[in-house]
């Protein structure tokens, strides 16, 4: 069977899972910092955030991402932009991430 998995939504997601924020031992996705995800002919670009505006690992997140992104099958182009609007807060962790920081 030859498989068909197109580059899709689904798949950048599921790359940013194995993405951490070195400081909280949780991936970006389930803390909430991913906000957008759009995928045309094997571009990807991905708007994020951080949990803090001034966050010092900025730079070092995004560079994770791209790679990580990169490694995907017919990935062309990569692009992370670090946005904050809307500002993140903890609401926006998954509950997946709530279970992983011992939030209930």
């Amino acid at each position: 069977m030859v498989d068909t998995q197109v580059l899709g939504q689904e798949m950048v997601i599921e790359a940013l899972k194995d993405v951490y924020d070195p400081e909280i031992p949780v991936n970006v996705v389930d803390l909430g910092l991913v906000y957008t995800v759009e995928v045309a002919d094997g571009d990807v670009h991905v708007e994020m955030t951080l949990t803090a505006p001034g966050c010092g690992m900025g730079d070092y997140i995004a560079q994770q991402a791209e790679w990580r992104i990169a490694e995907i099958d017919d990935v062309e182009d990569v692009q992370v932009d670090m946005v904050f609007d809307p500002p993140w807060t903890p609401d926006m962790i998954t509950e997946d991430g709530k279970r992983l920081l011992g939030i209930d």
